[in-house]
């Protein structure tokens, strides 16, 4: 049998809870299938965390300790962050060790500089944890999918988000209790900015774009809305319009360019996506050859992230070689004025004769079709002796710009009084 791969983690989180755990408790499985046995030589974390089990693996609070130690192969970076992991992580690849994170901050942010400086190296650079936790979306677009030309995909890359709208869905909830229900149960951190913010998947969506589409990796180029302003009469008009709301991240490859955005997204409650609920995510692939492919699972957590950690310590232990792709080319980015997409239109409004004959007149001459329209009177509220009853149009597809300016118009209207709300739809066929 070969000599074992000789691993250092540097964090000691839950991942690296249970990165520990499955090496110990599946070794001779993993053994068998990785070749050689994987074997931990060293822990480095800033904070000692005695109730984690270290396996016998000696122990430090330097992680700098790891970085060009002759008795560490494959460096597995868990530390989280940018700044200090991508020391840690450019201290490794030039030390010729092999790399292993599931850091998506890291990767959004210096991946290309990573990855070119691996490949120099010859040496690998795996990051299938960094997106979706254990569900294998990485690997399948750099390797299953890689006869194809990637058209589009798109996803539910954020648990924490997918949980809110669920709840908010399926109770009717508003989203401010959801949240703290789910920070309760460990769903949503103290600041759930980067979740309920959309950063987080922002991040995750710029990595899976670079290797779909063979291109940098351009975080700063996502288009980013959250969920904060999703209100439970939405979700409500949605479904009786026969779509749910999910919190999206899209790529698109059109002969414009390249489209990356995060946002709330009117999705067809027959669709794949429409189903994933929870804490789970999907991602829907869209490629030349295979057509639409769907990858589902849990998206987060120690066991789930774990696997995906492990799965590319094998890979390393194989010898095979490193998934990471991206840094071929720099296409050009599409501004979010410059997508199409059908909308759903919430237009707050008195409840005065003639005001929807304005509106759809200001959409028609804008050259706006509508495909459906919700205007309830039971839906009506008395507000300082004025009754309200919102306006819910469907509209067909229509250039973000175009629909912009039509909108700036509507909201001038004098029985318009307050901010219209508008989320994307896609039927992603």
């Amino acid at each position: 049998m070969q000599q074992p791969l000789r691993i250092g983690i540097a964090g000691l989180g839950t991942v690296a809870k249970g990165v520990l755990d499955i090496l110990s408790t599946q070794r001779d499985l993993l053994t068998l299938r990785a070749g050689r046995p994987l074997e931990v030589v060293a822990v480095a974390s800033r904070r000692a965390k005695p109730d984690v089990d270290l396996y016998g693996a000696p122990f430090s609070t330097d992680v700098q300790t790891l970085v060009g130690n002759n008795r560490v192969d494959v460096l597995v970076e868990l530390i989280g962050g940018v700044d200090t992991a991508a020391d840690l992580v450019v201290g490794a690849l030039s030390a010729h060790q092999h790399v292993v994170t599931a850091n998506k901050a890291l990767i959004a942010a210096r991946g290309d500089e990573l990855i070119n400086l691996a490949r120099k190296n010859n040496i690998c650079l795996n990051f299938e944890a960094s997106v979706a936790g254990g569900v294998p979306v990485i690997s399948a677009l750099a390797r299953s999918l890689a006869a194809n030309k990637v058209h589009w995909l798109a996803g539910i890359i954020n648990g924490t988000s997918n949980f809110i709208l669920t709840a908010m869905t399926n109770e009717g909830r508003a989203f401010e209790d959801v949240l703290a229900q789910a920070q309760q149960l460990g769903y949503a951190e103290a600041d759930p900015t980067f979740d309920v913010e959309g950063i987080d998947a922002a991040h995750k969506l710029s990595i899976l774009a670079a290797i779909a589409f063979d291109m940098n990796i351009r975080f700063d180029a996502v288009y980013t809305e959250g969920i904060t302003a999703i209100r439970p009469e939405d979700l409500e008009y949605a479904r009786e319009l026969g779509y749910r709301i999910k919190h999206l991240g899209i790529a698109r490859q059109t002969d414009q360019g390249v489209e990356m955005r995060v946002h709330p997204t009117l999705v067809p409650e027959d669709n794949m996506l429409a189903k994933a609920d929870g804490v789970m995510n999907a991602l829907l692939v869209n490629g030349d050859a295979t057509g639409p492919t769907l990858y589902y699972g849990a998206g987060a957590g120690e066991r789930p992230t774990a696997s995906a950690v492990v799965a590319d310590l094998i890979d390393i232990a194989r010898g095979n070689q490193s998934v990471a792709r991206p840094g071929h080319g720099r296409p050009q980015m599409l501004n979010i004025s410059d997508i199409v997409s059908a909308y759903y239109l919430r237009i707050p409004s008195l409840d005065r004769s003639g005001v929807f004959a304005k509106v759809a007149t200001i959409l028609s001459n804008n050259g706006i079709s509508i495909e459906a329209v919700i205007q309830r009177e039971r839906a009506a509220k008395k507000v300082d002796d004025q009754t309200r009853v919102p306006i819910i149009i469907l509209t067909h597809e229509v250039a973000e710009s175009v629909l912009d300016a039509a909108l700036m118009e509507v909201q001038k209207l004098p029985e318009v009084y307050d901010t219209i709300a508008r989320i994307r739809v896609e039927h992603l066929t």
